[in-house]
């Protein structure tokens, strides 16, 4: 067999597997499935197949999902999930809380230390820090 040949027959295959019945290509096909059966994929640590109630299947690969994406996916589940994690979605409100407070004062604390350091280095600073604040104060009057 000759090597195109070799990778024609390897591209058929390939292309067959891809669309080989039964297998999800998209998750909306399986909404509202069930899942029948996990099947290990010992090749492959951590991936399985997953069989449905109506002879679907889905190769699952392992996914470290990134802390955004988890965000994101429990502002997108919340309508529906929330009564049942309510306690989880209230700690998680609190954090979400406490993380955007300490970014703010620790943002406070940098643009202090800022000015508190470069004072001596530019002697004007102080006049123009005085100048906005009154500028803030006349405006609030």
């Amino acid at each position: 067999m000759s090597a195109e040949a070799k990778w024609e027959a390897n591209q058929k295959k390939v292309a067959f597997r891809k669309r080989f019945p039964g297998l999800v290509t998209s998750w909306e096909q399986i909404e509202g499935h069930t899942v029948e059966r996990v099947v290990p994929l010992p090749a492959k640590a951590g991936s399985v197949v997953l069989v449905f109630s109506d002879d679907r299947f889905a190769i699952v690969t392992p996914a470290e999902p990134e802390s955004l994406d988890i965000a994101a996916g429990l502002a997108a589940i919340r309508p529906f999930l929330e009564s049942t994690y309510a306690a989880a979605y209230a700690e998680y409100d609190r954090l979400v809380f406490d993380d955007r407070e300490a970014m703010r004062v620790a943002r406070l604390e940098k643009i202090i230390g800022a000015i508190q350091n470069n004072m001596k280095d530019i002697p004007e600073l102080k006049d123009r820090v005085r100048g906005l604040v009154s500028g803030w104060e006349d405006e609030r009057d």
